[in-house]
């Protein structure tokens, strides 16, 4: 069992809130989680039929057997029981009275902001960080390609699946229940296409009119899949950095899979020789990098507010990390040796940003860490979020 970071947020949540909702995409270890942060409290999947078929035809006799001190898993499975429980947590005032899992922020997010606002916290847990998999894998010791290759799946890693053999698994059980269930999904041929496309647009700018065209189908449709997979936290779109600061800003967010081994799997990559050959190695690299700051930030309940920086000059920064009113610059690159061409982009974000710019970093495939031109330079295996 591998320590969640977030178990101390979970815990810290439980002590203000009635009720708690764990985000995340399937196998992410939300249960898992959420059982070892309330042992004492009972266990409901509403993946279960038969479960499912009693919570959604008689809810008040459901919830009068399942009153408190419950975890409700996929709890978007029966969406009409958070009504139900608004009206039981306002009646009891106890914390911690319900613990909810879902998969899909969309179709869940409309039920609980109607339903739970100002009565639940949200806490998304994504797959396993860098740190949380060192403490089994020896992550100091991996190699980089096959670290990509591997993803950081948590159940992947503890029952030791094949690679290739668990992302097939996942992405035919996303393709097959939850897409049908969101959409109308009338072509699966297509909608896999799209996919695997999108795999080849990692730590790209997202281009609906290319996809639209080579997938063959409208923009609209396009976009309406982009949501869903990123509803589903299959994909991240990081938004772009601008201000009104007399440059001609790129506005369209840039796109990355929330694991980088189905990112990998769906782009036909089996095998760490081919991962080191692949031309899509470098854009894997930093979609690592991104995913793992973006972890970092909701693993501890904090608003992400990551970016990144681009121009219509062709000036960029792959990360930009706001804190406050500052903003930290970082350079993802995943080469072994450090060149000081990397400092290219930063050096031109502190220009235009001043003071508001912290000290740069670099991360980067190697392991030496040290300072370089007064900037850090950073191993991947062994950056903390500042």
């Amino acid at each position: 069992m591998y320590k969640r970071t977030a178990l101390t947020e979970l815990k810290a949540l439980a002590k203000e809130f009635r009720v708690i909702t764990v985000l995340g995409p399937r196998q992410s270890g939300k249960t898992t989680l959420c059982q070892l942060a309330f042992p004492q409290y009972r266990y409901v999947s509403l993946e279960d039929p038969d479960t499912r078929l009693y919570a959604t035809e008689d809810p008040r006799g459901f919830l009068g057997e399942y009153r408190q001190k419950v975890i409700f898993d996929e709890i978007q499975r029966a969406p009409q029981l958070l009504s139900y429980i608004q009206t039981i947590v306002d009646e009891d005032k106890l914390k911690a009275q319900f613990i909810l899992t879902g998969s899909h922020q969309l179709e869940l997010g409309a039920h609980i902001a109607q339903s739970l606002a100002g009565r639940t916290a949200r806490l998304t847990l994504l797959p396993l960080s860098l740190q949380e998999l060192k403490q089994e894998t020896k992550i100091d010791a991996m190699d980089l390609d096959q670290c990509l290759l591997n993803g950081f799946m948590p159940g992947k890693h503890a029952d030791k699946i094949a690679t290739s053999r668990f992302y097939r698994s996942y992405f035919q059980t996303y393709v097959e229940r939850d897409v049908r269930q969101i959409i109308a999904l009338k072509d699966a041929a297509k909608f896999e296409k799209f996919v695997r496309l999108c795999a080849g647009r990692v730590g790209q700018l997202v281009n609906q009119a290319s996809l639209a065209n080579a997938v063959g189908v409208s923009s609209n449709t396009i976009n309406d899949w982009l949501s869903v997979l990123e509803a589903s936290f299959i994909i991240h779109r990081l938004q772009p950095y601008y201000e009104n600061i007399g440059k001609r800003l790129i506005k369209s967010p840039k796109l990355y899979f929330v694991d980088t081994g189905l990112a990998a799997w769906l782009l036909g990559i089996e095998s760490p020789v081919q991962m080191q050959r692949d031309p899509l190695r470098g854009n894997l690299f930093e979609n690592l990098v991104v995913i793992d700051v973006l972890k970092s930030k909701l693993n501890q309940g904090e608003d992400p507010r990551l970016f990144f920086y681009r121009d219509s000059h062709g000036n960029e920064v792959d990360l930009i990390i706001q804190k406050g009113d500052k903003l930290l610059p970082v350079e993802i690159k995943s080469s072994q040796t450090w060149h000081a061409s990397f400092l290219k982009g930063i050096k031109y974000f502190e220009k235009i940003f001043g003071d508001r710019a912290e000290k740069g970093t670099v991360i980067y495939g190697g392991d030496i860490q040290r300072s370089a031109e007064n900037y850090n330079l950073r191993s991947y295996k062994k950056w903390l979020l500042p």
